[in-house]
């Protein structure tokens, strides 16, 4: 007699927030965006537009070669360099926050005074627990 009602449609693909961590990396004792790291942040500030108002969280190290208190202000710098690089890609100043961490965190350990391209980076991340 009778038949079932057709099923409502399938909502729209809901696009994903990749929070990351995006990881862009530096030339020794540098804190300018190299051309591979410039193509990661333009994916880091497409994949924003999908993460609505995300806080975004930087994270500024360096290797073990230099001072404490340089490697310090040099992570400053790389993530200032990141901060002013997705500024003009369109993510809000005021949604990023900045850490620097210098040698404190290696991705590789090292003794100390060691040049590891690994370990001189900024890692960007959004969203939930990104350090704010």
């Amino acid at each position: 007699c009778c038949t079932a009602p057709a099923p409502p449609p399938p909502p729209p693909p809901q696009v994903q927030c990749n929070t990351g961590p995006y990881i862009v990396f530096f030339d020794f004792d540098r804190s300018d965006i190299s051309a591979e790291a410039a193509s990661i942040l333009n994916n880091a500030a497409s994949a924003y537009a999908n993460c609505g108002t995300a806080r975004v969280m930087l994270a500024g190290h360096t290797d073990t070669a230099g001072s404490v208190q340089y490697n310090q202000n040099l992570a400053e710098r790389r993530n200032a360099s990141v901060q002013s690089y997705l500024t003009g890609r369109g993510v809000p100043t005021g949604q990023m926050m900045s850490q620097a961490f210098g040698e404190s965190q290696p991705r590789v350990p090292t003794a100390d005074g060691v040049r590891e391209p690994q370990n001189r980076r900024v890692e960007i991340t959004y969203g939930p627990g990104s350090g704010m």
